[in-house]
This record gives structure tokens, C-alpha cells and sequence, in this order.
């Protein structure tokens, strides 16, 4: 078609549909996700108020000791955060509970708190989190008790320039020489076996700390909606539980 024969339409209608193909393209981009997750404000305030928690039981626990019943829950609200909102939340919880009670109490209680419970709640979380059997995550707590054990008497130790192990080894020693005694045996305990006996009986210790602390777990978090693993029969028998 020559230029003279050209109809003055034909601009007109390239320019529509020039200006019709941005239109097209902007339909074609897909919308993107919002990138604010509706559960981030709830999962900070939970790991907010349940790492103050942790921390209002450890204070009301120093000043107002109530026997063993706040000390069992000392490991609870974390592994709580674990069970909820998984392990970057827990950590973070723990380190809150870490920071707050530096805060207000100082740096050795702060310590004194993470080693063993803080992080015995986080490895409970896990354990929990993963059902693992109870004689499994029962094991692995007591470990991590006795290793705060350890840690708490070389701590106050060294802040009290006394070594508190020979301590506990004088304890351990009128114990075994009052078992020889009942026993009549005729013989002095050595050293190696009075260091023995003073590791097993502060396993001993954390594996009924840890027994119990799964009990209360198991009886308390079920009502949260928060079920841990289930014990086995016999203790299910004998609570006369059934969930």
C-alpha cells in the first residue's frame, strides 16, 4: 500500500495497540506473597513471656525455695518454646532468660540457670520434639545434669577460692564407711572408689530430677495441647493415666 492510498486510521490503531500492551504485561506479572508472616507476632510474644517464665521461676525459686517443686519445672517453659514454634525459637528463648537474669541478678546466677536448665530445655524440646522414647531423653538429660553439676562446682569454686569437690568427697566418704559398717565390711574405702561413688550419685540424682520432670511434663503439657512422647505401660498403669 503506497503512502498516498494510506487510510489516517492506521496510526491511530498501532497506537492503541502499542498502548494496550503495557496493560497486558502488567497482567501477566504474578502478585508476589505477603512477606510478614501472620504467626511472627505470636511466636515473639510466646518466646517472650515463656523465657520470662523460666526466669520468674529460678528468682521466686532462690528466694523463696519451695523444696523440689519449682526446680522441676525449671526446664519446662523452654522446651514449651521448642514444642511450639521449634529450635530457633527455643534458643532464643533460652538466651533471653539468660540476658533477663544477668539483668537482675548478675552474670553467675545467669550462668548458674543456662548450665544445665537452659539448655536441658532445649534438648528436651528436641527430644520431645522428635519422639524420641523417654529412657533415651531421660539418658541424655542426665548427662547434661551432672555435666552442670561439674560445672557448678568448678564455678563456685573458683568464685570462692575453696575447692568444692573435696567437699563433696568428704560427704560421699561417711557414707560409704557407714554402708561398710551396716555391711560389715572391714575395710577402708580408697579414693578411686569414693570418686566413683560421688560421680554415681550425682548421676543418680539427675536421672530421678529428670524422671520426674518428664512426669510433670507429661501430665502438664497434655493439657496444653502440647503432648510430649508417651512413657511406657507400667507408668501409664500406674499413674492410672489415660491420654
Amino acid at each position: 500500500m503506497s503512502i498516498l492510498n494510506s487510510s489516517p486510521d492506521e496510526p491511530e490503531a498501532n497506537q492503541s495497540l502499542d498502548s494496550s500492551t503495557p496493560n497486558q504485561n502488567s497482567e501477566q506479572i504474578p502478585l508476589q506473597p505477603p512477606l510478614i508472616k501472620v504467626d511472627a507476632p505470636l511466636r515473639m510474644v510466646e518466646t517472650a513471656f515463656l523465657a520470662s517464665t523460666a526466669s520468674l521461676i529460678w528468682i521466686i525459686n532462690l528466694y523463696f525455695p519451695l523444696g523440689p517443686f519449682l526446680r522441676i519445672l525449671f526446664p519446662i517453659p523452654i522446651a514449651l518454646v521448642y514444642l511450639r514454634w521449634g529450635s530457633r525459637a527455643a534458643w532464643m528463648s533460652a538466651i533471653t532468660s539468660a540476658l533477663l537474669l544477668g539483668v537482675l541478678m548478675g552474670p553467675v546466677r545467669s550462668m548458674l540457670f543456662v548450665m544445665p536448665f537452659g539448655l536441658m530445655g532445649v534438648l528436651l524440646g528436641a527430644t520431645w520434639h522428635r519422639r524420641v522414647p523417654w529412657i533415651v531423653s531421660i539418658t541424655l538429660g542426665m548427662l547434661l545434669g551432672s555435666l552442670g553439676m561439674f560445672f557448678r562446682l568448678w564455678l563456685l569454686s573458683i568464685l570462692s577460692g575453696e575447692d568444692l569437690w573435696v567437699y563433696a568427697i568428704n560427704q560421699v566418704t561417711e557414707l560409704i564407711e557407714w554402708i561398710f559398717f551396716k555391711l560389715q565390711i572391714l575395710a577402708t574405702p580408697s579414693l578411686s572408689l569414693i570418686q566413683l561413688g560421688a560421680i554415681c550419685l550425682i548421676a543418680l540424682n539427675n536421672l530421678i530430677y529428670l524422671f520426674v520432670v518428664h512426669l510433670a511434663a507429661w501430665l502438664l503439657l497434655d493439657r496444653l495441647g502440647n503432648s510430649i512422647p508417651r512413657p511406657p505401660r507400667w507408668i501409664q498403669v500406674l499413674m492410672d493415666y489415660e491420654g
